[in-house]
């Protein structure tokens, strides 16, 4: 099951979180049946999503990740509860690319370095807060640092890693860790936190040696007083339900429900989880009615 720790120094300048999301991914990798990029891809959005989600106040708050740029894979999608638990899908699991110059996964290559990052959080006012920038590199999570840069004004340093055998697809380890300065944060703060940064090893380097989000945090900054604020076990879950799928098909409208009645049954599969819900022609002649009172 994930992890996601939530800590703050103990001079109020800065906080810091990180989390083992393997289990999410891989169960996201389950369900969409992605490729070794498409899954790293997808993966790191879910992980940036949680970190989002741990820090709304609301029980019934919800963010909504949005990726859409230029590469093959098209839109990549990440939503979160209050609670961390996360859902997505990718528009073209299947999309395969040869390793970039660096040697690792194209995610850049397969998201595309021109388009848009949109964050919309619906924390139970009249209207959702929505925030939008321009994707910086595709790579997700410089994308996310610009987007707390340009949206919050939050000086923000993300990590976000998916490791993939390269023999059977597997997915090996995922997770991060998000650090952000908090107003009281003066120049010596930045100063320590940019030399801590200059000798970490990767986020999946990290995991793979066995460490726990608590301690990737310390970690990745040496020296700081950190304090527990909490900690999460995030998963993989879908909301979707029958009752969900038809308000979704109310708002289609009657002349559309009506063309669907036409055939015996109507398959709508959730693009979260690939649940499929089946309508009879009974039933959607029933839902067609209700749009006309």
């Amino acid at each position: 099951m994930g992890k996601l720790v939530r800590m703050i120094s103990s001079d109020g300048t800065l906080t810091v979180m990180a989390a083992d999301t393997t289990d999410i991914v891989e169960r996201a990798q389950a369900i969409h049946s992605t490729t070794n990029v498409t899954t790293a891809a997808l993966g790191r959005l879910l992980t940036a999503a949680s970190f989002m989600g741990a820090v709304l106040k609301g029980e019934n708050d919800s963010v909504t990740l949005r990726l859409n740029g230029d590469g093959p894979a098209g839109s990549v999608i990440a939503a979160s509860d209050s609670s961390a638990n996360v859902r997505g899908y990718i528009s073209d699991a299947s999309v395969t690319l040869p390793l970039n110059d660096k040697g690792k996964l194209d995610v850049s290559g397969a998201v595309g370095t021109n388009g848009t990052l949109t964050v919309m959080k619906d924390l139970g006012l009249k209207e959702p807060y929505i925030g939008q920038v321009p994707i910086v590199s595709g790579e997700i999570a410089e994308d996310i640092t610009n987007y707390y840069a340009v949206s919050e004004q939050t000086p923000t340093v993300c990590a976000l890693g998916v490791l993939v055998s390269k023999e059977n697809s597997d997915v090996l380890t995922a997770g991060g860790f998000i650090i952000q300065l908090l107003p009281t944060a003066e120049d010596d703060t930045i100063d320590r936190v940019e030399k801590c940064l200059e000798k970490i090893e990767p986020v999946t380097t990290m995991l793979l040696k066995g460490l726990t989000p608590e301690e990737i945090c310390r970690t990745v900054l040496e020296g700081f007083d950190l304090e527990l604020l909490d900690e999460m076990r995030p998963a993989y879950v879908c909301t979707c339900s029958k009752e969900r799928v038809e308000k979704a098909l109310l708002s289609t409208g009657a002349q559309e429900l009506e063309q669907m009645a036409q055939d015996e049954t109507t398959e709508v599969r959730c693009h979260f989880c690939d649940r499929v819900y089946t309508f009879t022609a009974a039933e959607i002649r029933a839902l067609a009615a209700k749009t006309v009172k």
